[in-house]
């Protein structure tokens, strides 16, 4: 059933600061001059229920994690927050949930470490982890999954990693199609369209591309649990208020 909290907003971070980058490439970053928690607030006092951070420094080097950051943040937000980058280790989840993190987002190292990924869903329960996987379409149109900031292609395709971790309880997963990311120019419908179909029993979030109130009503052909929208909320192309009300009177999906 759709509701407000398929609309989550979302923020990057690099040291503290609002950042965007064009598809995962840090030479191409674009710096928002906001506070973050200031941000976030907006988003919430518009009415986001759910929120997103992504922290590129972990990302790029979990040595620089911004976990004592996002602790803050979470501690003065009222409502859930997911956040992923530079997740290696199982203190690393640990720390986060111990922050108030609702759910922790785990990238390249599901894909690098399956065994041990498996053991943190049995550890921390389903509900609180979310397998994200960013991919791109090869010339068969798979979506194979990219790893480490999108700079290494995997053996794995989509469906390999998600059918992995069914057996553990997978319920959250977050699909990123790299080529659409950060451009503004709508997301892959056929990808979400697939992948909802395919899992009925999976809760997937949209992320990627989203430019326009357009991009969320073409959306609404699919059942994703979640549209994540960064870089459009921060450039003002629409609000979150106006994000529920399309996705709340969009067609019903099909």
């Amino acid at each position: 059933m759709k509701s407000a909290n398929n609309i989550i907003a979302s923020v990057d971070l690099i040291d503290g600061s609002v950042v965007r980058l064009q598809q995962g490439d840090y030479g191409r970053q674009t710096r928002y001059r906001v506070d973050a928690l200031e941000q976030l607030s907006r988003y919430i006092e518009d009415g986001s229920r759910r929120l997103h951070i992504v922290d590129l420094d972990g990302a790029r080097d979990p040595e620089k994690r911004q976990t004592a950051f996002i602790a803050h943040l979470v501690k003065e937000l009222s409502v859930p927050v997911q956040t992923g980058g530079g997740v290696r280790t199982e203190a690393d989840v640990r720390g986060l949930l111990d922050a108030g993190v609702a759910r922790v987002v785990l990238g390249s190292v599901a894909v690098s470490d399956p065994q041990t990924v498996s053991r943190w869903f049995q550890s921390f329960g389903a509900d609180r982890l979310v397998l994200a996987l960013d991919c791109k379409i090869d010339e068969k149109a798979v979506p194979r999954v990219v790893t480490q900031a999108w700079q290494k292609a995997s053996s794995f395709t989509v469906a390999e990693m998600i059918e992995g971790y069914l057996s553990v309880g997978l319920k959250h997963v977050l699909c990123t199609d790299v080529a659409k990311d950060g451009l503004l120019k709508g997301s892959n419908v056929k990808l979400y369209q697939w992948l909802c179909q395919c899992y009925p029993g999976l809760r997937v979030q949209a992320s990627g591309g989203i430019g326009s109130l357009d991009d969320i009503r073409a959306l609404s052909a699919t059942a994703v649990d979640g549209i994540i929208i960064g870089r459009a909320l921060l450039e003002e192309k629409f609000t979150v208020k106006e994000a529920i009300e399309c996705w709340l009177n969009a067609s019903s999906p099909v």
